[in-house]
């Protein structure tokens, strides 16, 4: 991934960041320097929190990066997962209903969510909502797209 800009982001922008994360994610991002970078080669903007890539936008949406969610663990918005599905989580692919073990019952079709292995709650992708949380776990169907997994360019991304 080719850096195409970055730069210090001001105290304003800071605090609309993290008020976002904490709204969505129920958590506090705690740093003492918070960088954007805008890539060439991406449809996307990162926020780095202390040089790690915390914060990505989606669609104009501060959300947590995978290394930022397992940084700063969410309570809100997670979706959980089997053990069956975390290698194809992990890959890359949407996450099917049948996969689904638990899902936070305030999640909202077309909200971003973190999603979650079972067994040590690590997160494992980051991905857009299909159906609202109540509806998530079920026999069938896709319900949650893929936007960023570990494993991804984003992921590998350091400064």
């Amino acid at each position: 991934m080719k850096v195409k800009s970055r730069h210090h982001l001001r105290n304003d922008e800071i605090q609309a960041v993290k008020a976002s994360v904490q709204s969505l994610l129920g958590v506090d991002i705690d740093g003492d320097s918070f960088e954007a970078v805008e890539f060439a080669d991406a449809d996307y903007e990162v926020v780095l929190v202390d040089g790690e890539p915390a914060v990505m936008y989606v669609d104009d949406e501060p959300f947590l990066t995978v290394k930022g969610a397992n940084q700063f663990p969410p309570t809100k918005n997670v979706v959980t997962v089997d053990a069956g599905a975390v290698s194809f989580v992990s890959s890359g692919a949407d996450v099917m209903r049948p996969g689904i073990t638990e899902a936070d019952e305030s999640i909202e079709a077309g909200d971003l969510v973190a999603i979650a292995e079972e067994n040590h709650g690590k997160i494992l992708a980051i991905g857009r909502a299909l159906e609202d949380g109540a509806d998530l776990v079920g026999d069938s169907g896709k319900v949650v797209e893929s936007i960023h997994h570990v494993g991804d360019d984003l992921f590998d991304f350091s400064v």
